[in-house]
């Protein structure tokens, strides 16, 4: 697919060969997605260490951890955006929030970490989208008012970041959509019914509701979906971090904005962080022993880990310090590579851990006392996003924009 010609009627599916990655799910074999072919099949460029020299050359600051280690692999005129922002022309972040649990576990919170160091780092407004709608629509088990509540509760893990509340807006769809909805049905009346199905695969039996949804994750990529933001300026470019499984909603969304008079949205993709069971196996937020949870206990953690995090290093203690572990499939390790900011103590277990001279339970042990702390301080913060503070962020008003 060349760059700019997002929806004609590639199938949206990315397979690689023993793997496939829709919006939907995500299905790989036991050494993960094969991220380079990724990059062919969707059509993006790779993000190389010169984007990341670029990125600290205009903010002045060092590259956030996720870069500067690959997490974000990928691509679409991300450079741009930065060349823009350095010749004095802002930009926004937009990134979002599917609502199916009360709890939000390690795998939600890669994009809100990513996104708050670029707004400190930019000083830039932030919209996040929490898509109870899509929840609803998609998930049969789930009744609206579910889905409600749940919003209010991801809400206030999203705050514990430590977001800038002069800088960030969160809105919920269904009392958002007034806001939205011409920017909504223009969008619609560009896509056509073959284009949803090539994108997203819907079949006869999907509910009406799947098929009308994609453009309302698009329309956010429009400033003058926040007239109290932006007012009516369409000349103000959106980056958007997300999993790479989320793209098709973006090509699909770079297709339609010059016809609608809107920059194209720029948007940089993150690797998928894995399930305990292995780079194989998906996190879910309704099965608990497959992550770890931002309400777990610090024994829950301790017993995740150690019980269920799958291990490269070898079968017994003999072949292990011969053949040292698999760093590649091994989840303790792909945990410290997304959470430890210490590069040089990273390295050290990389190279003492693929030798055989560290073992899984010495790995796990590091990685165990580290999510304790994360998790715990995330906890206090959380304890103290009072529901004012939810309606504080959620309130619609202007925000400080250059």
């Amino acid at each position: 697919m060349e760059p700019g010609e997002e929806t004609k009627a590639v199938p949206e599916e990315a397979k690689t060969e023993e793997a496939k990655v829709t919006p939907i799910s995500v299905v790989a074999d036991e050494t993960g997605v094969d991220y380079e072919k990724l990059i062919r099949d969707f059509g993006c460029d790779p993000l190389t260490p010169a984007h990341v020299a670029l990125l600290e050359s205009i903010s002045g600051r060092p590259a956030h951890r996720f870069l500067r280690r690959g997490l974000y692999f990928s691509h679409r005129d991300f450079d741009t955006v930065l060349k823009k922002y350095q010749a004095g022309k802002p930009f926004y972040l937009y990134t979002g929030r599917g609502p199916s649990s009360a709890a939000l576990h390690l795998g939600h919170m890669v994009p809100f970490i990513f996104c708050k160091y670029l707004q400190d780092t930019f000083q830039v407004p932030l919209v996040i989208q929490i898509t109870d709608d899509e929840k609803f629509l998609y998930r049969p088990e789930l009744t609206l008012d579910e889905v409600k509540r749940y919003a209010r509760e991801n809400v206030k893990d999203i705050i514990a970041m430590g977001f800038d509340v002069n800088k960030t807006f969160i809105f919920q769809d269904t009392a958002y959509i007034g806001h939205m909805y011409e920017l909504f049905i223009q969008m619609q009346k560009h896509i056509t019914v073959n284009q949803i199905n090539a994108i997203f695969g819907f079949g006869g039996s999907d509910n009406v509701g799947k098929l009308a949804y994609p453009p309302l994750q698009a329309v956010p990529c429009f400033p003058t979906a926040f007239p109290h933001i932006f007012g009516q300026r369409k000349d103000i470019p959106v980056l958007i971090p997300d999993a790479i499984d989320q793209d098709p909603y973006f090509r699909l969304t770079r297709d339609i904005a010059p016809k609608m008079g809107f920059i194209k949205p720029a948007v940089v993709h993150a690797k998928f962080f894995p399930a305990l069971q292995g780079l194989n196996t998906k996190m879910s937020a309704s099965s608990d022993l497959s992550a770890i949870f931002m309400t777990d206990t610090p024994k829950q953690i301790q017993t995740k880990i150690n019980k269920y995090a799958f291990s490269g290093g070898g079968a017994t203690m003999e072949e292990h310090r011969e053949k040292g572990a698999n760093l590649a499939v091994d989840v303790p390790f792909q945990y410290l590579t997304f959470f430890m900011e210490d590069d040089a103590r990273l390295a050290e277990i990389k190279d003492q851990y693929s030798r055989g001279e560290m073992l899984t339970g010495q790995v796990k042990k590091e990685l165990i006392a580290l999510l304790q702390e994360f998790i715990a301080e995330h906890q206090r913060k959380r304890a103290e996003v009072t529901e004012e503070v939810v309606d504080q962020f959620m309130r619609i008003r202007p925000m400080a924009f250059p």
